[in-house]
């Protein structure tokens, strides 16, 4: 769908088949994704200056934060990445060079743009792999030129020529045949293929990224050694395959590519920062934490707007889109430094999960947890029924297992749904009953005396 036609209204619509509840969150999300379109249709002068709207998701984990952004960033087709704030305080002071998520996400934006152009040129990669495997099959034959012949007529020997071209034609009209009519996949060839060696491992003693260094290692050393091919035997699919990627690779044009991908990481990425309760320093009596504050300072300008380099050239931030989330569960996000807290002004609480909005998401979602199972032991041949009753008593389960131990809200549906099929999962190719229905008689003789041991409970569901 293109971007014009996604209203916030529709952008809801569409979370709604994967995202249960979180109304709040979904409105806030959709409009940011459409202030995007709006500021891309003003006036080129006046769009520059419109930054985008970041959100602060405020919920408790298991909610479905990521699982909003991620679904935002794929009706747009805009390049995303996750990324926890903590990965940045793990290694003494600094931890992993904040610059490197603007990295990570073009590398991401050109492996999608990439995969999109060479799309394009499937079927021109597919036909020049089929002439490259047809001339392996039948490779052309030198036509021998004796003395006698350079002194014959040259009438005679160019009629000769065209007739052996025209019996070779013929051969390679008939192979091509077979091979699209699958008469040739048994068979065996011997083609060429890029050899796979890996970097040699070089430690660099630096706080910053090897890429601040100004050089690429993989591609210095792949100048030094370059790639060498290596004769393999593989059967005739594979081999067209094999042939197909390597064309489609020779007819895209990298430069294109790398432009576009750039472009798409500065008007359209989407970096959804989690864990960012977890870079809020603590009020300890020995000052402040200098490496969770150090690290807020250094994803400001990041957040409010730079110009990062990277491998494909200068990257501008000033208009990805930043979805921030936590629990802040000791925390709030006004404890984020005052100049981080103005770049994120919509601020979103998700809403804690119970039994019903537990019901809604093992059965409403085209991702449905119960839709899974049905599925997966479909494969097996075995039928699986669930019962209103049984869906109902799982959902109770997973909403009182959260209550006494901790909450991790919908990923307590995983434990439980696991716990609960174990026995069907291990027996269900030896089975003979090949449907089995699951009522809430069967859940409770499962799963009841985990529930009534609290100290079991802990430790399996």
């Amino acid at each position: 769908m293109s971007a014009d036609s996604l209203t916030p209204r529709m952008i809801v619509e569409r979370l709604d088949k994967y995202i249960i509840g979180q109304d709040e969150a979904k409105r806030a999300v959709a409009i940011a994704l459409r202030n995007r379109w709006r500021r891309q249709n003003v006036s080129q002068e006046l769009g520059e200056e419109i930054a985008p709207k970041n959100i602060i998701m405020i919920g408790p984990t298991g909610v479905g934060k990521t699982e909003i952004a991620r679904r935002l960033a794929k009706l747009d087709n805009s390049p995303f990445l996750k990324v926890e704030a903590s990965k940045f305080t793990e290694v003494g002071y600094v931890g992993r060079d904040v610059e490197s998520m603007i990295r990570d996400l073009v590398e991401l934006s050109v492996n999608m743009v990439k995969a999109e152009e060479q799309e394009k040129v499937k079927a021109k990669a597919a036909e020049l792999a089929e002439e490259r495997l047809l001339d392996i099959l039948l490779p052309p034959k030198p036509l021998e030129r004796t003395v006698g012949d350079l002194m014959a007529d040259q009438k005679t020997v160019d009629a000769n020529e065209e007739a052996t071209l025209r019996s070779h034609d013929t051969t390679r009209e008939k192979l091509r045949r077979f091979l699209k009519e699958g008469k040739l996949d048994h068979r065996q060839v011997e083609i060429e293929v890029a050899e796979s060696r890996p970097t040699p491992m070089i430690e660099i003693f630096s706080t910053a990224g090897v890429e601040d260094m100004g050089l690429n290692i993989k591609e210095l050393f792949g100048n030094i050694f370059p790639h060498k091919k290596k004769r393999t035997k593989v059967k005739v699919p594979e081999a067209l395959e094999i042939l197909t990627q390597e064309e489609a690779q020779r007819l895209v044009d990298m430069d294109k590519v790398t432009k576009t991908a750039v472009a798409r990481v500065e008007q359209s990425g989407i970096i959804f920062l989690d864990e960012i309760d977890k870079i809020v320093g603590s009020d300890s009596p020995h000052g402040p934490d200098v490496s969770r504050e150090g690290v807020q300072r250094d994803l400001l300008p990041i957040v409010e707007g730079s110009t990062v380099n990277t491998r494909y050239g200068m990257v501008k931030t000033d208009h990805i889109l930043f979805i921030a989330a936590g629990a802040f569960s000791f925390t709030k996000p006004s404890d984020l430094i005052p100049e981080l807290q103005g770049r994120f002004p919509i601020r979103v609480e998700l809403n804690s999960l119970g039994k019903e909005e537990f019901i809604r998401i093992l059965t409403e979602p085209r991702n449905a947890l119960v839709k899974q199972y049905i599925e997966m032991m479909a494969t097996e041949g075995v039928r699986l029924v669930f019962t209103d009753d049984a869906i109902a008593e799982i959902a109770e389960i997973a909403a009182l297992v959260n209550e006494r131990t901790e909450n991790i809200g919908a990923r307590r549906l995983y434990t439980v749904m696991e716990t609960l099929l174990e026995d069907i999962s291990f027996d269900a190719p030896d089975m003979e009953e090949k449907e089995i229905t699951i009522d809430a008689a069967y859940v409770r003789e499962k799963l009841m005396d985990i529930i009534e041991d609290e100290d079991l409970s802990r430790y399996i569901l």
